[in-house]
C-alpha cells in the first residue's frame, strides 16, 4: 500500500499596495538609500496602511483569495488551518479561526504557530504531519506577519528591514513518490532571549504607560549575533538534510532562504557552495515580513518551478527557532 504524504497543489500571495522606499525611511532615521541597499538589501518594503481594525488576518484573506484565482478548490474541504504568525490580530482568538470563518472554511479547525521567520517552515510540517497521519487530506497553511506594528521607527538599525505580507500553501493528501513534502529537520534554542525579541506586551510584561514610554513594545535584535547565528544554522541544517536524502548540491534545484537580510541569503549560499541562481531572492522588494517570506518566494517565482523540482526551504528566527524542509514541486505553472 502507498505511503500518503503532503504535497503543495497551490500557492496564494497578497502585500500590501503602500510602498515604504528607503528614501522614505531615511527621512526617519540616519540612514541612506545607498547603506540599506548595500547591508540588507533591501530597496523597498510592504507597508499594511489602513482603518483601524484590519491587520494580518486582511493580508492572509487577500492572499487567499489569489490562490482561489490561481487553483480552484472548495473552502468547505478544507479540515485544518494553521497559521504561522508573530503578529495575530488578537490575542485572542486566534488568528487561523477568524479567517477560517472569513473566507468560508468553515468545517475547518484552526490554531497559530507561533515560530517567528521560521513559521512557514515550521507550519509546513505541522499541516503535513495532520496529512501523513491519514486523518485529514486538505490543509490550508498561512504565514504572514504585520512587523510594521512591532518596528520602532526612531531605531535605524531594525526600521529598515521589517515589513508586511502573507502567503498561504493549499497541502492536500498524495500517494505519489515522486512529489511532495519528504523531509524536514527543525530545531530551537531558548537560550537568547537577549539578542533577539520584545519585551512588553506577554505575561511578564504586560502592556502599561511604562512599557509604552520604554518603547517595550518593538522589536529589539542584537544584529552581529542574530547574522552569524541565522547563516551557521540555516546552511547546517539545510545540509545535514540534504545528507540524509542523498541530495548533491547539482541535485536542488532551488534554495528558498528566509529573507532577512541579502548577506546572509549570500553566505548561506556561499557556505553551501550553492550558485546565487539556485536561491530565490525577492528581499530588494518586498523586505522582511518574518513568516511570510518564504511562501511569498514560491509565490513570486511559481513562474519558474516545474513539476519534480528539488527544493529546500530553510529559515532562522526569533526563540532562536530554524530549520529546513525538503520538497518535490508537484506541478507545472
Amino acid at each position: 500500500m502507498s505511503k500518503v504524504h503532503a504535497i503543495i497543489t497551490g500557492i496564494g500571495g497578497y502585500v500590501p499596495q503602500y510602498i515604504l522606499t528607503n528614501e522614505e525611511i531615511s527621512t526617519l532615521v540616519d540612514t541612506s538609500d545607498e547603506w540599506i541597499t548595500k547591508r540588507i538589501g533591501i530597496k523597498e518594503r510592504r507597508v499594511l496602511k489602513s482603518e483601524e481594525g484590519i491587520g494580518v488576518t486582511y493580508l492572509a484573506e487577500k492572499a487567499i483569495e489569489n490562490l482561489r484565482k490561481r487553483k480552484d478548490f472548495d473552502p468547505l474541504e478544507i479540515e485544518v488551518v494553521v497559521f504561522a504568525t508573530s503578529t495575530p490580530d488578537y490575542i485572542l482568538p486566534n488568528a487561523a479561526s477568524l479567517i477560517a470563518y472569513r473566507t468560508g472554511m468553515t468545517k475547518a479547525f484552526g490554531f497559530d504557530v507561533g515560530a517567528a521567520c521560521s513559521g512557514f517552515v515550521f507550519a509546513l510540517e505541522v499541516g503535513q504531519a495532520f496529512i501523513t497521519s491519514g486523518k485529514y487530506k486538505k490543509v490550508m497553511v498561512i504565514a504572514g506577519d504585520t512587523l510594521s506594528v512591532l518596528t520602532d521607527y526612531q531605531d535605524r538599525n531594525t526600521c529598515p528591514i521589517f515589513s508586511d505580507g502573507c502567503g498561504v500553501a493549499l497541502l492536500e493528501a498524495t500517494t505519489d513518490e515522486e512529489i511532495g513534502i519528504i523531509d524536514a529537520v527543525l530545531h530551537s534554542d531558548g537560550n537568547s532571549l537577549e539578542h533577539l525579541q520584545m519585551w512588553g506586551g506577554g505575561s511578564v510584561n504586560p502592556a502599561s504607560h511604562e512599557t509604552v514610554d520604554k518603547r517595550m513594545h518593538f522589536i529589539r535584535q542584537d544584529g552581529k549575533i542574530v547574522f552569524k547565528r541565522a547563516v551557521t544554522e540555516m546552511a547546517n541544517c539545510s545540509e545535514e538534510l540534504m545528507k540524509k536524502n542523498q541530495l548533491t548540491k547539482e541535485d536542488v534545484h532551488w534554495i528558498i532562504p528566509h529573507q532577512a537580510n541579502i548577506r546572509i541569503i549570500e553566505a548561506v549560499a556561499s557556505r553551501m557552495d550553492v550558485p546565487i541562481e539556485k536561491v530565490m531572492i525577492n528581499i530588494e522588494k518586498y523586505g522582511n515580513s518574518s513568516a511570510g517570506t518564504i511562501p511569498l518566494c514560491l509565490w513570486d517565482w511559481e513562474p519558474k518551478l516545474r513539476k519534480g523540482d528539488n527544493i529546500i526551504l530553510t529559515a532562522f528566527g526569533a526563540g532562536f527557532t530554524w530549520g529546513a524542509i525538503y520538497l518535490k514541486w508537484g506541478y507545472d505553472f
